[in-house]
């Protein structure tokens, strides 16, 4: 019998199963659709290290008892808060022990439609089965969104990838390849690419490559810590405010909240990468990727650089490009529903809730930067979400939000 429960989730990634857990411990009815991490299991490569520092890396429950500093402790795992990177296999591990704590009712299935009817939300799922509830929340991370250049979007697979295609780079053993690109996905991928046996070029629009320093230790002054203060997403005082305090970053007018979500936090190396990049890969910058030519089993790409243009010929090039949340690819809403969410910059508009203006519709996550701030393209976000969003639709509802450790509303 399809039951109506309150709240249906969709995605089962950080925020989804942060979500889950706190919807759980408040006593809401809900089903979560989903493949587990799924995005962290078929689209990042093996060998890969979590960016963020340890402590924010956490997913979220009501009572923070299950933190990555516990899972760590108890299974004998190297562990800090600041200093000690966070391997991709040590964070697919904690979010399944995490899932089996306080999200174990996961559906192992997909959502193909969702539309409003009448008073409640349909869900057909790709198996068939229908669901219904008295509230949504998409939490479906960047799965949908990736980005591509336009000049390199028409070239084959074997030829042109996005780097989340990638999961073992050492099919590009002995092969020459062309990583796009000057983030931290980039310059990881071109590493992971050169310690596989590949050669790598990394080619850039930026005039260098940002390195971000050393962490912070825990021997600094009180006159530093207050010079520069260490929040989720880094060190000062501008990233302590995305961090900490993304229900003010909403109060921002909304042309600098979309122009903040599209460059604060820009492209940078993590600290414990530089080693692994430079002097090691050749840095082709300032190049801009004007033409790509497929010529059988190479592509050439042409590379302005000035009035400049020179050519690069490699047997594949990697767009560590990024994603762009845009809900017109979110392909599973009703077009008729799409059509009613106020945007903003191409992402739902939300409230200090994170729902939308189409009652009972909430976005989570990536999807909703330009609302609440590039806090929401990290694991440290899933926490005011997925608080903000249990606060609104409990039967408790008059109760006082928490929120991030230090971040009050």
């Amino acid at each position: 019998m399809n039951e109506t429960v309150d709240v249906a989730v969709i995605g089962a990634g950080p925020y989804g199963l942060s979500l889950a857990a706190h919807l759980r411990a408040a006593g809401v009815s809900y089903r979560q659709f989903g493949v587990p991490l799924n995005l962290w299991r078929t689209a990042m490569p093996r060998g890969m290290y979590l960016k963020s520092q340890g402590f924010a890396c956490s997913l979220s429950d009501p009572s923070s008892t299950h933190t990555l500093e516990r899972f760590c402790r108890e299974t004998g795992r190297a562990y800090a808060d600041i200093g000690v990177p966070v391997s991709l296999d040590t964070f697919l591990e904690y979010g399944t022990w995490f899932e089996r704590n306080h999200a174990p009712d996961v559906e192992q299935v997909l959502v193909e439609h969702l539309r409003r009817n009448g008073d409640r939300y349909e869900l057909e799922l790709t198996d068939g089965r229908l669901a219904t509830a008295r509230h949504v929340v998409v939490a479906t991370g960047v799965e949908h969104f990736v980005r591509v250049p336009d000049v390199l979007s028409q070239l084959p697979a074997h030829l042109s990838s996005h780097a989340s295609a990638h999961v073992d780079l050492g099919v590009f053993r002995d092969r020459e390849v062309a990583v796009l690109g000057a983030g931290q996905s980039a310059l990881e991928t071109a590493a992971l690419l050169r310690e596989s046996g590949a050669s790598v070029r990394i080619v850039a629009r930026r005039n260098g490559i940002v390195w971000n320093g050393l962490p912070p230790t825990e021997e600094r002054s009180l006159r530093r810590r207050l010079r520069e203060p260490e929040a989720g997403l880094g060190t000062g005082w501008a990233t302590w405010f995305y961090s900490e305090h993304p229900e003010l970053f909403r109060r921002l007018p909304a042309a600098t909240r979309t122009r903040l979500a599209r460059t604060a936090l820009g492209p940078a190396g993590a600290w414990w990468l530089r080693d692994r990049v430079d002097g090691r890969i050749p840095l082709l910058l300032q190049r801009q990727v004007d033409w790509a030519d497929p010529t059988g089993d190479r592509v050439r790409l042409g590379l302005r650089r000035g009035s400049e243009t020179t050519t690069l010929s490699v047997d594949h090039v990697i767009s560590a490009t990024g994603y762009r949340p845009d809900i017109a690819r979110l392909s599973f809403l009703d077009p008729e529903l799409r059509g009613r969410v106020t945007t903003l910059d191409r992402t739902p508009r939300v409230g200090a809730d994170y729902q939308s203006d189409v009652a009972g519709l909430f976005f989570v996550g990536p999807t909703v930067a330009p609302s609440f701030g590039p806090v929401m393209r990290f694991v440290y976000g899933a926490d005011h979400a997925s608080r903000a969003v249990t606060a609104r639709i409990s039967p408790a509802r008059d109760r006082r939000v928490s929120v991030m450790p230090g971040a009050g509303r």
